[in-house]
């Protein structure tokens, strides 16, 4: 049963961020698992298979040879790079050619005197920009090579370095197994080749689907090639109680797989030897229109049963009897004989280690769709930090437009970091709107769409952002207002974090203070501030939330906000004596996703959107993830995360080798026991060898160890005492510096 995923686009359908993963194109067909790259970007997913060949390899010399033959090892078979560039909707490799008096393609008349052997062994004789059947490189197709007569800059055999270089994207020749070079043996001719490694995007199998919308409508294939071993995997969803996934009927045998309730799903086949059944009870129904996952198998010794991750059910094959299954009818999926179809979506659906293409049959089929919609209900769960979830026609995405994040599933922090002196506004109405149409718009969250601004004011706010400086004081966050209200989170000279709120109906402003701890420590802290009313709720890094409460005199609307201002307060009028006090000379440090409501006020400013014209930035904003907030949850350890795949950690069926490192466990396992012993000897000597010295009546001064080195005697005693050390590392080393 496959233990690994079928494609980059599966793992990214696990929630998978970009890695090195295992991936079995062909199910447990023969080809075996393969290690890629897989680079999910926001809208696509790209499978890397890399090769040995280092970049601009030097051809030339005094070569005796003709032409020299480079061989590019990849780490993986033609036949698995085949079946991966097979399934993708487009594959690249760059190549390119740089040379001085060595010729390339020979144009625009001659022979080639060089070329590339892709799959299959073929000779090609087009470069990289230019293809098949097209003698040309890229210059030649965009009419601009240095000397016009010829098609590749290399071609015209000048003294100097030139360059011919491209993407070969004709992807039935991929992958690129060697570059035959003709043109070095005359004095003076260099060359120098590089290929890129082969990189595919999109997975035609992963996403190849149908709905079935009649019960009585079915898809009908070629007769089922089964006999000895039949390896079956889909994905389905459905609404409906029951139905048939896929039947074929000989005489008297035949294969089959339903949803028999709407918790059991049911294999059954019959080789000669009377029916045989296989079920899997799920403990939660399987109509809950979400996809599941089926893997049905069968050889000669047994049949197995997966759904989902539920446990495998697995029947042995009897001893004696029959073996072959003989079947004769055509294949029918999504429904059988007389029996009740299936209702709801196949996809995915691969048979012996091929993709039945559902799509292009279902065209053709009435009562049947091609594709399916609505991955979200079992996807959108991977778009974090209120990301929202896109159908697309195959699969989906996560627009993070109204987050503090980006990236596939919006958990990239988006942050930059802040030189001393550097500020950024962001201004809550841009210029040309009326004032309350925006606050009403942005700012009173979309949650709450009923609430309108008629006096532009905020009964609640959400703020959430993380940071890390080393300089205090300084003001982290400001938001201004057209009256004297104001919010501000700033870091006061001790180090320790305020909140301060002035809304009004107070003499002083209201301050939260965090003391006990010093946040000016380099490291990155989160914070999280949420307003309803009088209610402050205040959460920070991982410690539990505390609540407090503004004064009873206090007003609880937060009139007329202005702007919000990120390492400095620049704002007319009259500003609080603290504010003004910690205001120079700035903040100086990092800044990361940084969100009040529905504003991103830093993602406005690093990344164009429409709201970018609201910001004004003062100094050079320089984008960096150094105050992104480490995870408050540990992460899953390498030994219980399934999908660890630290080479040296990941146990792959390689005779119990890890692949990648090549050390035995077991070697491992015995060398740190060896390790143990050898260190308790050592102290165990260490130890006698002092107490002896200690008993042969040595003379002992009291004089720090380490005065030689040290360069005064205070520095002596600080390294020797481990009190002081402690003493020090507990005022953060502040009087030190």
């Amino acid at each position: 049963s496959a233990i690994y995923e079928l494609s980059c686009e599966a793992y990214k359908h696990l929630g998978k961020t970009s890695n090195y993963y295992w991936i079995d194109p062909d199910g447990s067909g023969t080809l075996g698992p393969l290690k890629v790259y897989c680079n999910m970007t926001e809208d696509k997913v790209w499978t890397t298979v890399y090769h040995d060949l280092q970049t601009q390899t030097s051809v030339g010399g005094n070569s005796l040879e003709k032409s020299s033959v480079l061989q590019l090892n990849y780490s993986a078979t033609m036949d698995q790079i085949s079946a991966i560039t097979s399934s993708a909707e487009y594959c690249e490799q760059f190549i390119s050619y740089s040379c001085k008096m060595s010729r390339l393609l020979n144009t625009p008349e001659g022979n080639p005197y060089t070329w590339w052997v892709g799959k299959a062994n073929e000779k090609h004789y087009y470069w990289g920009g230019s293809g098949p059947g097209i003698q040309k490189c890229a210059c030649g197709i965009e009419r601009n090579c240095t000397d016009p007569k010829y098609y590749c800059n290399c071609d015209a055999d000048y003294k100097q370095w030139r360059k011919d270089s491209g993407m070969l994207s004709y992807k039935e020749h991929l992958p690129v197994s060697q570059v035959v070079v003709g043109d070095f043996d005359r004095p003076g001719s260099e060359a120098k080749v590089s290929v890129g490694p082969v990189r595919c995007q999109g997975d035609r199998n992963y996403w190849n689907a149908a709905s079935f919308v009649t019960s009585s409508s079915y898809l009908h294939f070629s007769t089922f090639q089964g006999e000895t071993s039949a390896d079956i995997s889909f994905y389905f969803k459905t609404s409906a109680s029951d139905g048939v996934f896929l039947e074929n009927l000989g005489n008297t045998d035949f294969i089959k797989l339903e949803l028999k309730s709407a918790t059991e799903v049911s294999f059954s086949f019959d080789v000669g030897n009377g029916p045989v059944e296989i079920v899997v009870r799920s403990p939660n129904p399987l109509n809950d229109d979400q996809w599941h996952r089926v893997n049905a198998e069968r050889n000669v010794k047994q049949a197995s049963l997966q759904v989902d991750q539920l446990p495998l059910e697995v029947r042995k094959a009897p001893t004696e009897g029959h073996t072959r299954l003989e079947l004769y009818s055509q294949l029918y999926v999504g429904a059988a004989g007389g029996q009740r179809g299936f209702l709801g979506c196949i996809r995915s659906l691969r048979m012996n280690g091929v993709t039945l293409d559902l799509e292009e049959r279902a065209k053709v089929t009435p009562g049947v769709k091609p594709g399916c919609s609505g991955h979200c209900t079992s996807y959108g769960m991977y778009c974090a930090n209120g990301g929202k979830c896109v159908e697309k026609y195959n699969g989906y995405s996560c627009d993070c437009s109204k987050t503090a994040y980006d990236g596939p599933f919006c958990i990239k922090d988006v942050g930059a970091f802040f030189e001393e002196g550097m500020w950024l506004r962001y201004n809550f109405h841009s210029p040309g709107t009326s004032v309350k149409d925006l606050v009403s718009r942005t700012l009173l969250s979309s949650a709450d769409p009923e609430i309108t601004a008629p006096d532009l004011s905020l009964n609640k706010e959400e703020l959430s952002f993380s940071f890390s400086t080393t300089k205090s004081p300084c003001i982290l966050l400001y938001v201004s207002s057209y009256t004297p209200d104001f919010m501000a989170v700033l870091v006061n000279p001790a180090g320790n974090l305020q909140i301060r709120y002035n809304l009004g109906g107070t003499k002083e402003p209201y301050n939260i203070d965090i003391d006990h701890r010093n946040m000016a420590n380099g490291q990155p802290h989160t914070v999280n501030v949420t307003r309803n009313g009088r209610d402050i709720i205040l959460q920070l890094d991982h410690y539990p939330p505390t609540s407090y409460s503004l004064p009873a005199t206090s007003d609880i609307q937060f009139n007329s906000p202005k702007a919000l201002f990120l390492g400095k307060v620049i704002e007319i009028g009259k500003i609080d004596q603290d504010i003004y006090k910690y205001n120079t000379p700035g903040f100086t440090g990092c800044l990361s996703r940084v969100q009040f409501n529905q504003i991103a006020p830093l993602k406005a400013a690093l990344r164009p959107t429409n709201t970018s014209s609201h910001v004004h930035i003062q100094g050079e904003l320089v984008e960096s993830n150094c105050g992104a907030s480490p995870l408050t949850i540990p992460p899953m350890s390498a030994a219980t995360d399934p999908w660890h795949l630290d080479s040296a950690s990941a146990d792959f069926p390689y005779n119990g080798q890890a692949i990648g490192d090549g050390v035995n466990r077991n070697s491992a396992i015995i060398g740190g026991v060896i390790a143990v012993v050898i260190f308790t000897i050592l102290c165990t000597l260490v130890f006698l060898i002092r107490y002896m010295f200690r008993h042969k009546g040595t003379y002992h001064t009291n004089e720090a160890k380490g005065a030689e080195s040290a360069e005064s005697a205070d520095a002596a005693i600080m390294n020797n005492d481990p009190n002081f050390t402690e003493t020090i590392d507990e005022s953060k080393k502040e009087w030190l510096i």
